[in-house]
């Protein structure tokens, strides 16, 4: 995995993926809870990729997606259909930014258990669009450079570590983490359409 990719990791945490993280450190059993989001978040990620990898091989046939440096090839075709995507989304965002809120589920997660934590860690990344996108495009790589989903263990590993940034920092600073995390938290809801914006511009920049 070379280190085109690996900044995508930070881009898969970030909207509700890194806002859940937060809600959940402040909750009565903030490790516990945080932990098994933390899993979940591993899980969905070695899965979404794998699965992402696996539609670009039957894509290919069993053949390679090109050569990287071919602009007609069917690896950099689909990159370019993925940077169309984004600056869609990132229009779309900032036309209706005036509207755009965050999930009303992220407000249950003040009261969640292990198993809801779990259950949310899967299903924030498995069923976000920006984070679908980031699989696509690692599975794309891993398929035009001929690797196996073993390569994409750093970015994964990477994912799961930004994920985990609010529980360190409950863990090392308590006192300043608890007084933080509820204004970083309010920030992060009143500009949602911001981060969305940015992270589709990440993405683009990082694809080309």
């Amino acid at each position: 995995m070379d280190l085109q990719i690996l900044p995508l990791a930070i881009t898969m945490m970030a909207g509700p993926q890194i806002m859940s993280a937060i809600i959940l450190v402040t909750t009565r059993s903030p490790v516990r809870v945080s932990l098994a989001f933390l899993l979940g978040v591993a899980v969905a990620a070695t899965l979404g990729v794998s699965i992402a990898r696996g539609i670009f091989a039957l894509v290919g046939g069993g053949s390679s997606m090109g050569d990287p440096s071919d602009s007609g090839s069917a690896g950099n075709i689909v990159q370019l259909v993925l940077v169309v995507l984004l600056l869609v989304a990132a229009l779309r965002n900032y036309v209706k930014r005036a509207t755009i809120e965050p999930p009303h589920w992220l407000g249950t997660l003040m009261d969640a258990g292990p198993r809801k934590a779990l259950t949310t860690g899967f299903l924030v990344i498995l069923l976000m669009p920006s984070d679908l996108v980031v699989m696509l495009t690692v599975g794309a790589h891993l398929e035009q450079h001929d690797l196996g989903v073993a390569a994409a263990l750093p970015f994964i590993g990477l994912t799961v570590l930004v994920a985990a940034l609010p529980l360190l920092l409950l863990l090392l600073v308590h006192r300043r983490a608890v007084r933080a995390m509820p204004a970083v938290r309010t920030w992060m809801n009143t500009h949602a359409w911001l981060i969305n914006i940015i992270c589709c511009l990440v993405f683009i920049v990082l694809i080309l």
